[in-house]
């Protein structure tokens, strides 16, 4: 398989960052969601084929995002909280992953398909680890302060509260989708000044991508289409405020730096030009499905020979190759996360 990107990049051998913390959805999820009773979870091949050929909870074939900031910063992956021992979870200082498929920002995000960590539950789990765990390692309390405040917190949340709740709301239940963005924002808003009293300094918030552009949505649209128009129209009204509130936030919160890093953009960009990243299919999921192409990969059927050339693994979540593209551009360039690249974040 010929791909447009090193997958198996080596970890950076200078640490940029002591630790990575991790808060999101399935996009991010490396094993929560296996401790929990959910319908939501990726603990079976062909998930995580290329993750030495172990499923580990991942909703993808390899590495996540996540995955890849780690190697960049220096840092071993960051492993789900769910899945240690609370002595395990005192030897830890270089980041945990809270993150849980089909969760969101609301609190009722995602019960559909049963139990998940909600972002509150995800910052409580954290709250735990300041208070109960760190200080095991990090005795001093300046000392963990400065820990945390050098830290990067990737929160990648927000696909569900649309994907999972707004759009599949009756029409007379909900508000418009203006007012649905701007509420969520400051749901969000509130979550981001709870980790920054938690110690939290550097951030680097995800906005929503076209998730009109998903497998699991057009597959379900007659006639099929490259993407449902109204969907990305709806879920632009968050991503293009998102960057407003940051910017707010940073204004109001001494010490804080936030990153917008813009997936819209991003996915925008690379369904323009896929073979400029080494893509040739942009609809189509790599894994089989009993759903044709619109429920999460069939137990232990193989999935396609060029996932590399994939944009997505399953009906819902990127490829391996995909994750790899958007952790280098976030990191080296200042177009896809902004106002700086992650390189200069963790240099400020």
């Amino acid at each position: 398989m010929q791909s447009h990107v090193n997958l198996m990049e080596e970890p950076s051998s200078i640490r940029l960052a002591p630790a990575l913390y991790v808060f999101g959805d399935s996009v991010v999820d490396s094993g929560n969601n296996n401790h929990l009773p959910t319908q939501a979870k990726s603990n079976f091949l062909p998930y995580g084929v290329d993750f030495n050929g172990k499923p580990t909870g991942r909703f993808t074939n390899g590495r996540t995002i996540a995955d890849y900031f780690a190697n960049l910063l220096g840092l071993p992956f960051a492993p789900p909280y769910l899945g240690l021992s609370k002595s395990q979870r005192r030897t830890i200082v270089t980041g945990m992953n809270y993150a849980s498929g089909s969760c969101g920002i609301l609190r009722e995000t995602g019960k559909i398909a049963g139990m998940c960590l909600s972002l509150d539950n995800q910052i409580n789990l954290f709250q735990q680890s300041v208070k109960n765990d760190l200080p095991s390692q990090i005795k001093n309390q300046l000392q963990l302060r400065n820990h945390l405040s050098k830290s990067l917190f990737l929160v990648s949340m927000g696909s569900n509260d649309y994907f999972l709740n707004y759009l599949t709301a009756k029409d007379g239940m909900k508000p418009p989708p203006e007012v649905f963005a701007q509420f969520l924002l400051a749901e969000l808003s509130v979550r981001l000044r709870r980790l920054y009293t938690l110690g939290a300094r550097k951030f680097l918030v995800n906005n929503i991508g076209p998730i009109g552009c998903i497998p699991g949505i057009i597959n379900t649209m007659k006639p099929r289409g490259e993407c449902v128009v109204e969907v990305n129209g709806i879920v632009l009204f968050y991503s293009m405020r998102l960057p407003l509130m940051l910017r707010q936030l940073q204004s109001q919160l001494p010490g804080a730096i936030f990153i917008n890093s813009d997936n819209f953009l991003f996915v925008t960009d690379i369904r323009r030009n896929p073979e400029k990243f080494g893509l040739t299919d942009m609809r189509n999921p790599c894994c089989i499905d009993a759903g044709n192409g619109t429920l999460p990969c069939t137990p232990n059927k193989a999935p396609c020979k060029t996932r590399n050339e994939h944009m997505f693994f399953d009906a819902f979540h990127p490829s391996e190759a995909v994750n790899a593209i958007f952790a280098r551009r976030c990191f080296n360039e200042s177009s896809i996360c902004t106002p700086f690249n992650l390189k200069q974040l963790m240099g400020a």
